[in-house]
């Protein structure tokens, strides 16, 4: 009977110190903290997170203002088109104009030929008059006083002329005379006809000269374009991946740092609160109440064309329109076989609802109310230039904004982009 108390006590025995072991192993496992961090080290952590927020806010700058780069190009070479467009209505009003000097001086041909025509008559019927007047005794003599007369005694010799010759004479005269007017007035008017289409041709010459080195420096800076395109597209994307492996690593850091704070939130419920971080200065609100209904309405309008292809000249109050043609960059993009919106397009869609806009951004810049850059808020409309302004936008807030950007894009939202920006934007919801 001992024995066998004895062999049922031992695995009981076995299995309390088993039993406290495994209580000691988990008691000292949970005293175990997590890394605690100093002071300094939370500190350094911190400054590193700043500088790679720091780091980010530089890297999207920079990204703005590839941005703002490819803008500026699509701008060169918009303006290069309008000068091969100018010069191309230019040659064709010298050419119709040649065309009419041309048509001018066929007809002054004609009538001179007339003329000369008219001409010969007379001199045949002059020819008659003078042998007939010679055969019955001459007073042809005095004919040179009749057609020269231009003192006292000439015009007694035309008396005694007149008395003489006869009215079907004298009426072959005076058709030599106004035959001779007007074969010399005929081949006038056809030799300044001549100059004036001559002119007209050489006009029409050099506008076409003109025409194609508009297209030629057109063509030339679409190429040059190109090529900077590809350059900036690919610092673009170079900024790009170092934008996001700065965002990487602030996400990084943020978790790290929260993992502390919820290990010293648990550990160490004691401690001082740490003290708030400044609060980021507040975005103008947008407008409040009914005008701000009609302030997101505008908003709503333009970010459902999202993903709408660009179109030059495309777009009206009631959507995408066929494109035009420009015989440069956006036909080459094909935006007159596209349905979609330009940039002003766009605009006039999302106001539909609030003001019929013009189809050009610089007399939608002076369209409404003029806010300073600084003020702006959701709803308004941003415009670059400087000088002559060739974009427009609408700001979204959060430095967002949505835009038809250029031939080949679509609408899209992004970042403002400060680089060319007019200094005040256009409310048309106040």
């Amino acid at each position: 009977m001992p024995s066998e108390r004895v062999r049922t006590s031992r695995p009981a025995a076995v299995l309390a110190l088993l039993v406290a072991a495994l209580s000691g192993a988990c008691h000292v496992a949970s005293a175990q903290p997590p890394d605690n961090p100093s002071d300094s080290e939370i500190r350094q952590s911190e400054e590193r997170a700043q500088r790679r927020a720091d780091a980010v806010g530089r890297l999207a700058n920079d990204l703005a203002e590839t941005e703002a780069r490819l803008g500026e190009l699509h701008a060169e070479v918009a303006a290069q088109r309008e000068a091969a467009n100018k010069a191309r209505v230019d040659h064709d009003s010298a050419v119709a104009a040649a065309e009419e000097a041309d048509r001018a001086a066929a007809a002054a041909e004609r009538q001179a030929h007339g003329a000369r025509a008219t001409l010969g008559d007379a001199r045949r019927d002059f020819d008659d008059f003078v042998a007939g007047s010679y055969r019955q005794g001459g007073v042809i003599g005095s004919v040179g006083a009749y057609l020269g007369a231009d003192n006292p005694r000439e015009v007694l010799a035309r008396e005694q002329l007149l008395g003489a010759v006869g009215e079907v004479h004298l009426g072959t005269l005076r058709r030599l005379q106004d035959a001779l007017v007007e074969a010399a007035n005929a081949d006038a008017d056809a030799r300044e006809a001549l100059r004036t289409a001559e002119t007209r041709r050489a006009e029409a010459r050099q506008a076409s000269e003109a025409a194609d080195a508009a297209m030629a420096d057109a063509v030339s800076a679409a190429r040059e374009q190109q090529r900077e395109l590809r350059a900036v597209e690919a610092d673009k994307r170079d900024v790009e991946r170092r934008l996001a492996q700065a965002r990487n690593t602030v996400d990084g850091l943020h978790a790290q740092r929260d993992r502390y704070e919820r290990w010293r939130d648990q550990q160490a419920a004691a401690a001082p609160p740490a003290a708030p971080a400044p609060a980021a200065p507040a975005t103008p609100p947008a407008a409040s109440g009914h005008s701000g209904d009609v302030v997101e309405s505008v908003v709503a309008r333009a970010l459902s064309q999202l993903g709408v292809p660009y179109a030059w000249g495309g777009g009206n109050a009631h959507g995408p329109t066929y494109g035009i043609r420009d015989g440069g960059v956006a036909d080459a993009h094909g935006d007159y076989n596209k349905i979609g919106f330009d940039c002003s397009g766009l605009m006039i869609y999302a106001f539909a609802s609030v003001a019929a806009l013009p189809h050009y951004s610089g007399y939608q810049y002076e369209a409404g109310h003029k806010v300073p850059l600084a003020q702006m808020r959701r709803g308004d409309m941003l415009f670059w230039g400087p000088g002559r302004i060739h974009h427009v936008a609408l700001y979204l807030g959060d430095g967002q904004m949505v835009e038809a950007p250029y031939s080949g894009g679509h609408v899209r939202v992004a970042p403002v982009r400060y680089s060319g920006i007019m200094p005040y934007v256009t409310r048309l919801v106040e």
